[in-house]
């Protein structure tokens, strides 16, 4: 057993949960995610665990993510399941709003939506980029350029009503 990677889990655990949702625009996607690359990761952790853990499993969420992409079971798509809890307000403006972005974003390609979840999320530059999606510095403002086009092309006055500028 690795207590450095228990310890590891239990600190960042929940951070990579949340990259990986920003990846998949699911929760239940993202988990399983996380968990397909820290069950790969755990049998190398010696390894990892004293280079970048941190870019080491960001890289893999996302090409693992991409990969998801060529597998049957990307395909797996749960009921829904009706929600009767009370809501502690009326929060239909901000659902909206939510709502539309995640619909903008799903229309995305994998590598374009990667591209800005790593450039807006993480806050990692084009080289950073680069290295963890395996191309160039260009390819990943392509992406971008494409990604943040494509999002803009389909907002209209109409739906940035409400949203802070």
């Amino acid at each position: 057993m690795h207590s450095g990677f228990e310890e590891y889990v239990k600190v960042r655990g929940d951070s990579l949960r949340r990259f990986a949702y920003l990846l998949c625009g699911d929760r239940h996607l993202g988990e399983d995610l996380v968990q397909e690359v820290l069950v790969k990761a755990y049998r190398r952790w010696p390894k990892i665990e004293h280079d970048q853990p941190d870019r080491y499993l960001r890289t893999a969420l996302v090409r693992s993510h991409v990969s998801w992409l060529r597998r049957r079971s990307h395909a797996e798509q749960p009921e829904q399941i009706q929600d009767d809890s009370p809501v502690r307000g009326d929060f239909a403006d901000e659902q909206a709003v939510r709502d539309d972005l995640w619909s903008r974003l799903a229309g995305l390609t994998r590598a374009q939506r990667a591209v800005l979840v790593l450039r807006y999320y993480e806050d990692l530059g084009d080289q950073q980029i680069a290295d963890v999606l395996r191309c160039s510095a260009s390819t990943v403002r392509v992406h971008a350029s494409r990604g943040l086009a494509r999002l803009r092309a389909d907002l209209s006055p109409a739906s940035l009503k409400g949203v802070p500028l």
